[in-house]
Parts: structure tokens; C-alpha cells; sequence
């Protein structure tokens, strides 16, 4: 068995990544594929938190944009990415892996209470904890919840594990002449404007030194394959390192 290059990761899933060919919802067979992706990266002794977004359900901004208040319909996007912690919860226990969801918001009745030193020692125990809710605050996104759960448990990597195989110059789907750019700093995605995450989310991964590899998460077994440092998709580091 290979030796993994990182000891704890945070994976960060997009709601759509649930969703598979439906146009909403969830899909059972994405699911159970990224739920064996998981147990597979427990069996190389990874120790792995997740956030996953709630896109495929509600998404919060969109709503306000209809004309709902703000606050409420990011608590809507919370509880959507509650939703998509509980399935996944139940597809990788379903494999013989434990698994803990800790929420921002409380829920005491379906999931935990996020609280720092009890993720941590979940980690250490060799369960997979989800973090669900976001950030339990309006206004903030998932992928900032990824970012700073990630530095909150020491996390050595954060994944985002997306549509896409890594970070371009353009939208690829929208743009033929986009250009996949293997290697950046946070500050050049900052300035570049390259959508990857949003810039308070860059911000603490940059001023915290946390390194974020972007990646295509509908290529199997790819997840596994970075954790034992095979060069998939973008790596986006403080400095440039190569």
C-alpha cells in the first residue's frame, strides 16, 4: 500500500457533485462512488474532514437574488448542506466506515455540535467528520467554511474537488482557449480574478500557508491519487515552490 504524502485533508465537494445526471436533488450513484473514494483514503490512513455544499438543493444567494431576505435564504443553503452531510454520512457508514457530522448550526437532534477539539479527536480516532452549515453565519460561503475548518484541524491539504481539472485562465465550457494552469500563488488568483474560490476563502488559505489543490471530482480513484502526491489538476500554494 502506498504511503500517502498528506496526513489530514479537507475535501470540499460542490452540492452538484450529489447531484449526478439529475437536474436537482440527489443521486444515489455519485453518492456511493465518492462514499467509497472516502473509505478508500481511510484504508491509506488519511485522516479526512469534508464540507459539501448545498447547490444541488437551495443555493442562498440565488434566492435573495429572487427577492428573499439574505439571512434567510443563506440559512436555507446551511440547512440544504445539512441535508447533503446526513447522505453522505449514511452511504459511507454503509461501507464499515465511522463517520461524524458537526454542525455550525444546532441540530442536536440529527448531528453534533461543530466544536474544534472534539473534530480533532474524531480525526485522530480514525473517523470521517463532515462539516456541515457552513460557517453557521449569513453572508459567508462553503467555500470559506473549507478554508477555515481546514486550518482550524490542522488540516496538511484542502481539496476542491470540482467540475472542472484544475484551475484555467478562463471558463473552459465557455471558452475553447482557456488554458489549465498547473501552478499559482494565492496572491496571482486573487489579482487574476480566476473564480476558484471566493477571495475571503484564498485570503485564510494564503495568510495561513495552506496549500489547495483543485481537481476534477467525477475522475475516479483521482482523490486517493493526490493524497499520495501525484501532480491532478491545480496546486495553489503561498509561493511558488517550482
Amino acid at each position: 500500500m502506498a504511503t500517502p504524502r498528506y496526513r489530514r485533508i479537507l475535501l470540499k465537494l460542490s452540492g452538484e457533485a450529489l447531484m449526478g445526471r439529475r437536474e436537482f436533488g440527489l443521486d444515489a450513484e455519485p453518492i456511493r462512488r465518492l462514499a467509497a473514494e472516502i473509505v478508500e483514503l481511510r484504508r491509506l490512513g488519511v485522516e479526512v474532514g469534508m464540507v459539501i455544499g448545498g447547490g444541488n438543493i437551495v443555493r442562498g444567494a440565488e434566492k435573495a437574488a429572487e427577492g428573499l431576505d439574505r439571512v434567510t435564504s443563506d440559512h436555507m443553503g446551511m440547512l440544504a448542506t445539512v441535508i447533503n452531510a446526513l447522505a453522505m454520512q449514511d452511504a459511507i457508514e454503509h461501507l464499515g466506515q465511522p463517520v461524524r457530522v458537526m454542525s455550525a448550526l444546532k441540530i442536536n437532534q440529527v448531528c453534533e455540535d461543530y466544536i474544534r477539539r472534539r473534530a480533532i479527536r474524531h480525526l485522530e480516532k480514525g473517523r470521517v467528520v463532515i462539516f456541515a452549515a457552513g460557517l453557521g453565519n449569513p453572508f459567508f460561503t462553503t467555500d470559506s467554511a473549507a478554508s477555515l475548518r481546514a486550518i482550524e484541524i490542522n488540516a496538511d491539504l484542502l481539496i476542491k474537488a470540482t467540475k472542472v481539472d484544475g484551475v484555467y485562465t478562463a471558463d473552459p465550457f465557455k471558452d475553447p482557449t482557456a488554458e489549465r494552469i498547473p501552478y499559482l500563488t494565492y496572491d496571482e488568483a486573487i489579482k487574476l480574478k480566476l473564480a476558484v474560490m471566493d477571495t475571503t476563502a484564498l485570503v485564510l488559505c494564503r495568510d495561513h500557508e495552506l496549500p489547495l489543490r483543485v481537481m476534477n471530482v467525477f475522475e475516479p480513484g483521482a482523490i486517493a491519487r493526490v493524497v499520495q502526491g501525484e501532480e491532478i489538476g491545480s496546486l495553489i500554494e503561498t509561493g511558488k515552490k517550482r
